[in-house]
């Protein structure tokens, strides 16, 4: 679909190829009335949704520049380049866009935890048990409000939520490393995004400090 870009001129394709990231990011997109002699709307649409998949899929995958010159073989070299230059160029904007937009699946965000431990010394059934316990509290963020819970949890139970933090632990790291690397991979490139964003920042760190709180508490439930 990309390759009616082909049909512009390279000022132009540079042009829309930056209006569509901004879309992404939650500014003006393009306007279909600008294009009206270059396509029907039919190819409008297909255009611009393969121009956006591409940017998320590129950046959300961190995919080198030979990977994505692959997908836009349909492309002339030059409009190629147009297009890539614009992906290098804003990689870091699309990249905290596509966080912010994961992070917006939840409100619900980890204010403060602390723990305790127990030792069950009985129950009604058995009458010498003797098995640690985790008792968990949790401060949870949501709308505005804060709410808290407490559970009770044995070594097997500890050791479940000790991975499950661990692999969320893992996959916001490897998207804050990847936004990281952005940043320092695309230095050259800065005047390029001021001169086309007035110098905007759009930073949005808040899914690097989720993956800090959780990495925090799997640490502290794994010394125990």
């Amino acid at each position: 679909m990309t390759a009616r870009l082909n049909n512009l001129a390279l000022t132009e394709c540079h042009k829309l190829c930056h209006r569509v990231v901004d879309g992404l990011c939650g500014r003006e997109a393009p306007r279909r009335d600008d294009y009206n002699a270059s396509w029907s709307l039919d190819e409008w649409l297909d255009l611009i949704e393969s121009l956006a998949a591409l940017f998320r899929l590129s950046v959300g995958n961190n995919s080198s520049d030979e990977e994505v010159l692959l997908r836009l073989s349909e492309l002339s070299s030059s409009h190629s380049e147009a297009v890539l230059n614009v992906l290098q160029g804003r990689r870091q904007e699309i990249c905290h866009s596509l966080l912010a937009t994961t992070d917006s699946i939840s409100s619900a965000i980890l204010h403060d935890f602390d723990w305790q431990l127990q030792l069950a010394l009985s129950s009604d059934k058995i009458s010498s048990l003797q098995t640690p316990l985790l008792s968990l509290h949790l401060d949870i963020r949501e709308n505005g409000g804060l709410n808290s819970f407490t559970m009770e949890m044995n070594r097997e139970e500890l050791n479940t939520l000790i991975t499950s933090l661990e692999a969320a632990n893992k996959v916001n790291k490897h998207r804050c490393d990847t936004s990281a690397a952005t940043v320092e991979m695309n230095t050259d490139r800065k005047e390029e995004a001021v001169r086309w964003h007035g110098g905007e920042k759009n930073p949005s760190a808040h899914a690097c400090q989720q993956a800090s709180k959780q990495t925090e508490l799997g640490y502290a439930c794994a010394k125990l």
